[in-house]
């Protein structure tokens, strides 16, 4: 809910209001009684913290927790994957490193 600023059209006395969206605006000062404006305010100033303005920046201890077990599962997979491809090529290399000892001889 935003805070309005009214100015007394009498008194000339300002104050702020806590007020919804769809509430209507005051018509009455709370100090003489008399007619108020709504004056138009600048609104809420923006707040940036941290070395970044990143989504990621934020995120709770739960989440960068579970991001960290996935990264060490991905990895265990890559390193696996690549234990098996090396496995295969070494094969292949031996399985080529004999066909050409056969036909030098």
């Amino acid at each position: 809910m935003p805070t309005y600023d009214y100015k007394c059209l009498e008194c000339e006395d300002q104050f702020e209001k806590f007020q919804g969206i769809t509430a209507p605006p005051l018509e009455e000062c709370p100090e003489c009684g008399g007619k108020v404006k709504r004056l138009i305010g600048a609104g809420a100033g923006l707040i940036f913290k941290g070395s970044g303005f990143y989504i990621t920046d934020y995120r709770s201890d739960g989440y960068k927790e579970s991001e960290k077990k996935d990264k060490k599962t991905k990895s265990e997979k890559s390193d696996k994957s690549e234990k098996k491809s090396d496995t295969k090529s070494e094969s292949k290399s031996k399985s080529s490193d004999s066909g050409k000892s056969a036909e030098k001889t």
